[in-house]
């Protein structure tokens, strides 16, 4: 007996290939539905869904489940998109026909009552070969009466109508129409002249074609001379001012960022310009330079060996003099190409010197207790180019070779 039900046939290509990936996975894994619940947090319902093409299952239970089973979850989300978004397709394309279906049914249920009654819902049309046709019941309006759309004016009439008020004294108003110059102050339609009588087909001197007095007029309310029309004065006017306002506006914000760009960028570049100048131990730093070194050759000179990462392991005693009890050495490193002098087993007011190619440095002993003094650096390309000496307190000197 096989493990899985089919799929069912309406489901789409892409869900059912995404499907059966699921179920492959399921069955390589030798988990049961109860086991695959268990270890992913979905219940066994749930999966009995996802794996009978019921219901597309959600991107967390298939990070799950690819945790689960050893599979890239990358892969398995890539594949779920495709089928989540066929599944969107499908649902859209269900709606929309359970919308058409319950469409008919109301259809069909409305036409069950019949004909609306006479003069109520019902209109009747006379066409030209003098046969009839009914108006079809059902179509939405009030009372079930099928609404009527009031004429529209032609080409002609809104060229009138623009047209109107342009000629002074040439007896029409400012629709086009023979009469009266504009709308009654009564609010009343206005009589046309008997020199342009109303027809069907051109706009009455009241309202336009189909107007009846005392009915809402179709084509609203007339123009109330030149200063309201939209291209009048007045139109421009406003337009200006519009204009002018916008241009204010754009005048201000370039201001605003011109106060930020200034105080914020500029500014600041300005601000530190004088440190820039001057470059700081990091700037002078050869990259070929071990970690921790911080000068090399001319960049090392008055500096201090210990401070620029130069002693340790990268220094030697390349001389060695005795003057007493004390020793006068001069320590080299050729890694940052300087030496500097050291003396040791010294006391208070012992002096040492350094000192090469007309650079020298003095180091001494200005405390009670120590015994050792250094020189700052000077920069060789060799050692046998520094030369240090000490300067006792007791008078007594010594130089090393």
């Amino acid at each position: 007996m096989p493990r899985w039900k089919d799929l069912p046939d309406e489901l789409d290509p892409q869900v059912r290939e995404f499907t059966s990936q699921l179920r492959r996975l399921v069955d390589r894994s030798g988990l049961n539905i109860a086991a695959l619940a268990d270890r992913t947090g979905y219940s066994k319902t749930s999966w009995e869904r996802y794996l009978g093409g019921r219901l597309l299952a959600p991107k967390g239970a298939i990070v799950a489940l690819a945790e689960v089973t050893g599979t890239n979850p990358i892969h398995l989300t890539t594949m779920w998109e495709l089928a989540e978004r066929a599944w969107s397709r499908s649902e859209m394309r269900h709606d929309m026909t359970m919308e058409a279906i319950r469409i008919s049914q109301a259809r069909a249920a409305l036409g069950e009552f019949g004909g609306p009654p006479a003069g109520t819902g019902g209109s009747t049309t006379t066409r030209k070969g003098g046969g009839s046709a009914t108006a079809t019941p059902g179509i939405a309006g009030p009372s079930g009466v099928s609404p009527t759309i009031p004429p529209q004016p032609t080409g002609a009439d809104a060229d009138a109508r623009d047209n109107g008020g342009r000629g002074s004294g040439s007896g029409t108003n400012s629709w086009g129409a023979a009469g009266r110059q504009g709308p009654s102050p009564a609010g009343t339609p206005s009589q046309a002249s008997p020199a342009a009588p109303s027809s069907p087909s051109s706009p009455s001197a009241a309202g336009g074609p189909g107007w009846t007095p005392g009915t809402p007029n179709p084509y609203g309310e007339p123009p109330q001379g030149p200063g309201a029309r939209p291209g009048g004065s007045a139109g421009r006017g406003a337009g200006r001012r519009r204009l002018t306002m916008f241009l204010a506006g754009v005048v201000g914000v370039l201001v605003v960022i011109g106060a930020v760009f200034f105080f914020t960028g500029n500014g600041g570049d300005k601000k530190n310009e004088g440190k820039a100048k001057s470059p700081s131990p990091s700037a002078t730093t050869n990259p070929d330079l071990p970690v921790g070194v911080k000068c090399a050759g001319a960049g090392c000179t008055g500096k201090d060996a210990e401070a620029m990462g130069c002693s340790g392991n990268l220094v030697t005693t390349a001389k060695t003099a005795t003057v007493g009890t004390t020793t006068v050495q001069v320590r080299y490193s050729k890694t940052c190409g300087a030496a500097w002098g050291r003396i040791t087993g010294a006391a208070q007011g012992d002096e040492v010197r350094v000192s090469a190619g007309g650079t020298s440095h003095t180091g001494d002993i200005t405390t009670a207790g120590d015994t050792i003094a250094y020189t700052p650096m000077v920069a060789v390309k060799d050692a046998t180019e520094a030369k240090a000496c000490a300067v006792l307190a007791s008078g007594r000197t010594g130089c090393t070779n």
